[in-house]
């Protein structure tokens, strides 16, 4: 029986940080600024689970049937957070407080857990042994928690059945409670049959949660949603509509499929095609792929190096038929070598050298994202670039986030390069802004390859022209230790949705 206790405390720990990093994890995927979201949600269930513990003291007697309550009752608001939230965010004006609220009430419900528990177990062991005992396992529970989330719940289940998942196992420790200390409680029947109605609501939510995140996700996107699923560091969301198919990651649009070839274009061939050698090529982000088929348009393109740090992107954009047939299976192609890691430790890791660089991360939304766009990322990949090498950066809207965009021109300069910008227009996107930088003069290519969509040789020079309201204004470097561009980007785009 002292084993079972201190599992189960092992277990309701565990409980509770999954149902911390879910609402953390979902805040962050819909609202942006994952530091901000996780340091929020963090210091808001710190500060519940203290009034829970507080509140723990006015518990005078049942204090097993309190205990076994709150076991069900925090089983089926954790379990159900997520669905909850996902609801909330694709039909209501009120997810903050929805989100804000849950958190308080879980909060206030695990840290009345342990204080319950070791007042019930006080009189079976020795005060020192019931506080080091439960600790140790709670600390335990906690661990082991952290490291399933990441690795093995978000990849594998997502966010709704990773919640509901845990939720039951909540509901059991309590059900499993009441035989445990069944000579000292009164009325369990009750009890058990208010366990087995929870089983039940969350089992129903097992078998039918993604059904209903699909519902709330068609809420949240104009088309009709074709593929959902949670990698262990975003949500990918595809949708269709006759011949648009559209890339959703963390809910913002990453490309249209009838416009993307003006992106990609863009992205690529105004500096390729002007760079002296295209041996060899880096990719940066771009696990769609999308940038290496334009790259792959270079019969002198020896080997081409993608660098993304999701598998499960590059995995999708390798296998499913429609995006295969967007890309021209480029991630396939014998030249190109994929590498699923962190773009700032493999490039501090490995010594090659390369002719040209694509860096083609997301916005810079976050401070996750945003060390990709810092000097000393730009003086990494400054190393790695081949004797009249040129890089070019995807560098968000000179027109909606113009202080973002000269910030990152700014970052490139103060890394020690020389730097091109130009921008072009996107219908799904606006006016989108892009950087050429490089050690050596510039100029724009005399030729293009054949094939291309949108892009001819005579239309690049122009793209480097910015008409008044796009023209450059101040803007500070943007730095490891203090990422201004993401305070830009924040502030800007706030602006544009308010």
């Amino acid at each position: 029986m002292q084993l079972a206790l201190f599992i189960s405390v092992c277990l309701i720990a565990a409980c509770g940080l999954i149902y911390e990093l879910v609402a953390g994890a979902l805040a962050s995927y819909l609202l942006g600024d994952s530091v901000t979201q996780f340091s929020t949600i963090i210091g808001t269930y710190l500060f519940a689970m203290g009034i829970g513990s507080w509140l723990s003291r006015f518990v005078v007697r049942g204090l097993v049937a309190r205990f076994v309550l709150v076991e069900l009752i925090v089983g089926v608001v954790g379990g159900l957070s997520s669905l909850l939230l996902f609801l909330a965010f694709a039909y209501t004006d009120a997810f903050r407080p929805t989100l804000y609220g849950i958190v308080l009430l879980i909060g206030i419900l695990v840290g009345l857990e342990i204080p319950l528990l070791m007042r019930i177990l006080q009189d079976r062991f020795s005060f020192k042994d019931v506080v080091a005992n439960v600790l140790t396992f709670d600390y335990i529970g906690a661990l082991f928690a952290s490291l399933l989330f990441p690795l093995l719940l978000v990849p594998r289940l997502g966010l709704v059945r990773s919640a509901l998942l845990f939720g039951l196992i909540n509901v059991m420790v309590g059900l499993w409670s009441t035989w445990i200390f069944r000579d000292v409680l009164p009325r369990k029947n009750w009890l058990r049959a208010g366990g087995v109605l929870a089983l039940l609501v969350l089992g129903a939510g097992l078998w039918k949660g993604q059904r209903i995140t699909t519902l709330a996700e068609e809420g949240m996107y104009a088309d009709p949603i074709i593929l959902a699923k949670d990698t262990r560091y975003q949500r990918i969301v595809l949708t269709s509509w006759k011949d648009d198919l559209r890339l959703y990651l963390n809910g913002h649009l990453q490309f249209a499929s009838r416009d993307e070839y003006r992106y990609h274009e863009a992205l690529v061939h105004p500096g390729l095609s002007a760079a002296t050698a295209r041996r060899r090529v880096l990719v940066l982000g771009g696990g769609d792929g999308l940038a290496v088929r334009e790259i792959l348009k270079y019969p002198d393109v020896q080997r081409i190096t993608l660098v993304d740090l999701d598998e499960g992107m590059t995995a999708l954009f390798q296998q499913h038929p429609r995006l295969t047939g967007l890309n021209e299976k480029s991630l396939t192609d014998p030249r190109v070598k994929v590498v699923n890691a962190d773009a700032f430790t493999w490039l501090d890791s490995s010594a090659a050298q390369f002719d040209f660089v694509v860096i083609d991360f997301p916005d810079p939304s976050n401070y996750h994202v945003g060390k990709l766009y810092t000097s000393a990322f730009y003086r990494l990949v400054k190393q790695h670039l081949a004797p009249g090498g040129f890089l070019v950066v995807q560098s968000t809207s000179p027109m909606f986030a113009r202080q973002s965009f000269w910030s990152i021109v700014t970052t490139l300069e103060g890394a020690g390069l020389r730097t091109w910008p130009y921008h072009v227009y996107v219908p799904s996107f606006g006016e989108w802004g892009f950087v050429i930088a490089g050690l050596t003069s510039y100029a724009p290519p005399a030729t293009l390859p054949e094939g291309l969509r949108y892009l001819t040789a005579s239309t690049v020079p122009a793209l480097f022209d910015f008409p008044a309201d796009m023209q450059r204004v101040p803007a500070l470097a943007n730095r490891l230790n203090d990422q201004v561009l993401v305070r830009y980007y924040e502030h800007e785009f706030d602006a544009i949705n308010r």
